[in-house]
């Protein structure tokens, strides 16, 4: 790959009040610039990553990134989405753009504002990323489509609820020492494993310990060519990226495994030259902890049906086989949809400088990412390593 990240911010998640999503395009656009010690005026393009569905009432919204400074005039600014991997898909397309020789320098944000929608509006924006003419009428939403696939996974393999709930403890023990999460607590296997008045149940076997946060936030990094970046303060180079688009109707696929993420990770691994095992961690799409289970069996980390003994045997901790989502994932960390897939990578780079701080895998040389949009629909996987 001939990519590199130089430069990042990330903004913390949550709900972020008197912020909008201008506000945070320009405060992440501003801080990936300064992060890599250059101008505006260096940068050729500009990829914003922006889900919406509903969420602003300002729609058009790749030329926002022109606000952070009156230098982006007139430079090319595109807006991309792909459902919950929108993020991704904005950290793919300038690969691609910076891959064609089209440009040297690009800027990647990623942003959502998610939290001023009220609530039985949030729902109904999210299920736009399922199959509406089949998916529409779920209860709950999109929790509804998870609560659905959990339940399949039960009837074929057993109860799992106990491995879903070690899932949700050991994102949220990791989230506590993630400066950017929106949830800080480390919340204990016993919690998040009962049904109580806290937890209750939100769609199927789902509890509301299994479900990612509504949130707003932004963040941003700097592509370059490897020749540029070679000349920056760092560089974290693409060893490898894909995009697998699967079918969108449920009704066409089996749910049950993830065929696009397992694809996805096995053009990225080969291209990579690497294996699952050569990775020093993961962050991954955990919206719900069905998917973080079952991402495991696509990745390679179990065989189908097997993913709950990977939970449950902590292979996935912090100072396991492989962590996976150290950085406390979407669960901890919060999940504003145009900013997750930005969010993965800035954290991923920030482990491999040796700059993330309380969430610092331990001599961490190779980073996987896996984000992913609709039910396995949009699947993207980045392996990322740094050369300078």
């Amino acid at each position: 790959m001939t990519a590199c990240i130089v430069g990042w911010s990330h903004l913390p998640f949550g709900k972020l009040e008197g912020e909008t999503v201008e506000s945070l395009i320009v405060k992440a656009a501003i801080g990936a610039l300064e992060h890599a010690s250059i101008g505006p005026e260096d940068v050729d393009e500009i990829v914003l990553g922006h889900f919406n569905a509903g969420f602003s009432p300002q729609d058009f919204t790749a030329s926002l990134v022109l606000q952070a400074s009156d230098a982006f005039r007139f430079k090319p600014a595109t807006r991309v989405e792909n459902a919950c991997a929108t993020g991704s898909a904005a950290v793919h397309q300038g690969i691609k753009t910076i891959r064609a020789g089209a440009a040297k320098v690009v800027l990647v944000v990623g942003v959502e504002k998610m939290t001023s929608t009220p609530g039985p509006e949030i729902g109904k924006n999210l299920l736009k990323a399922s199959y509406l003419p089949e998916e529409g009428d779920i209860p709950a939403g999109f929790a509804g489509v998870f609560g659905q696939i959990a339940a399949a996974y039960f009837q074929k393999y057993g109860d799992q609820s106990d491995a879903l709930a070690k899932i949700a403890a050991k994102n949220h023990k990791n989230g506590v020492n993630n400066p950017y999460a929106q949830m800080r607590k480390d919340l204990g296997f016993e919690f998040c494993r009962q049904e109580s008045e806290k937890n209750p149940f939100v769609a199927g076997p789902l509890k509301r310990t299994d479900c990612s946060l509504v949130s707003d936030g932004a963040a941003a990094l700097v592509l370059t060519d490897t020749q540029t970046a070679l000349k920056m303060k760092r560089a974290v180079a693409f060893r490898a990226a894909s995009h697998v688009q699967d079918f969108l109707p449920i009704s066409k696929r089996d749910i049950l495994q993830f065929e696009g993420c397992a694809e996805g990770w096995k053009r990225a691994l080969n291209q990579a030259g690497v294996t699952i095992d050569d990775l020093s961690f993961v962050e991954t799409h955990d919206c719900f902890t069905i998917a973080e289970l079952i991402e495991y069996e696509a990745m390679g980390l179990a065989k189908p049906g097997e993913g709950a003994r990977v939970a449950m045997e902590g292979q996935t901790e912090m100072g396991g086989r492989l962590p996976v989502n150290p950085s406390g994932g979407l669960k901890a960390k919060g999940h504003p949809i145009g900013a997750s897939g930005v969010s993965m990578h800035v954290l991923s780079a920030m482990q491999l400088t040796a700059e993330a701080g309380g969430i610092q895998v331990p001599d961490a040389k190779l980073a996987g990412i896996f984000n992913m949009g609709g039910a396995a629909v949009a699947n993207y996987v980045s392996v990322l390593e740094r050369i300078k």
